[in-house]
């Protein structure tokens, strides 16, 4: 599978989503046996939130990496509410606790609030110190926040982005590529069905004996800089995720998908989920 730099290690470019496992009791071990399948097919990174059924998710995960702990690029993310100096330590050793590990590989903030992004920050940084964190980074910032931001330390940005949702090929996806950041997709083959029943989509599906969402994800990656973090829990739908990056679209597709959805032409506000 593609890899990519992210906080100086090396990722795949197609990791696994969480949100909205952990909801129903009776998915739990589905979705722990996914994880773990989907580990073993090569989406060793795992994204998740305290946010994702207030804890619930982290604990999936927590058990899903039982044992293979070290194979894992872990990701999480802390609720704005918790941001401040006090909360984001809080925050954060509850997270460790569900997740069952002493470690969070990449810690994001998930979308800005009432604390300053200073004190967010320098509550990043002691947990980086005290080595609970080992890089944090952000989710759902635009361009103006990663500029007052303003740090180098930032390892990625964490957006909405799929055919669909494209406004950030704008100025956000140039910008972190100017400045190296590497940018996650989150929901990069959109919610419920519709874009997976999109008949342009479908037709540069048959023509390369892909799926729909699969040419979404190859959508995706045809950026260096973006790693998509779709969430599955069916085992065929895992081992078409990680096939999708062998998937490559040509000019001809492109220009299909753009008439489908159009590329921005101005400034548009970040859409998020």
């Amino acid at each position: 599978m593609q890899t990519i730099a992210l906080g100086g290690i090396s990722v795949p470019r197609i990791g696994q989503g969480t949100w909205h496992m952990g909801e129903d009791a009776g998915q739990r071990q589905a979705e722990i046996r996914a994880l773990r399948e989907g580990i073993d097919l090569g989406m060793t990174l795992i994204d998740t939130a305290e946010m994702y059924a207030e804890g619930g998710a982290e604990e999936i995960v927590g058990e899903a990496i039982r044992g293979r702990r070290d194979e894992v690029y872990l990701v999480s993310k802390v609720y704005p509410h918790n941001a401040s100096t006090q909360g984001v330590q809080a925050a954060c050793e509850r997270s460790l606790r569900r997740l069952s590990t002493d470690t969070i590989d990449l810690y994001l903030l998930h979308w800005r609030g009432q604390y300053p992004l200073s004190e967010t920050v320098e509550a990043f940084e002691r947990l980086r110190e005290q080595g609970k964190i080992r890089r944090w980074g952000v989710s759902n910032f635009d361009v103006d926040d990663l500029e007052e931001l303003n740090a180098p330390a930032c390892a990625t940005n964490q957006v909405l982005y799929n055919p669909d949702a494209r406004g950030i090929e704008y100025d956000l996806l140039p910008w972190q590529a100017k400045h190296n950041m590497p940018l996650m997709a989150y929901c990069p083959i959109g919610q419920g069905v519709a874009l997976l029943h999109d008949e342009a989509l479908q037709r540069i599906a048959d023509k390369h004996r892909a799926t729909t969402a699969q040419v979404a994800l190859a959508w995706a990656l045809r950026h260096p800089g973006v790693i998509a973090i779709p969430k599955a829990v069916n085992l065929d739908h895992l081992k078409q995720n990680a096939n999708a990056d062998k998937v490559r679209l040509d000019d001809e597709d492109l220009a299909d998908i753009d008439a489908a959805y159009a590329p921005p032409t101005r400034k548009q506000g970040l859409m998020m989920v």
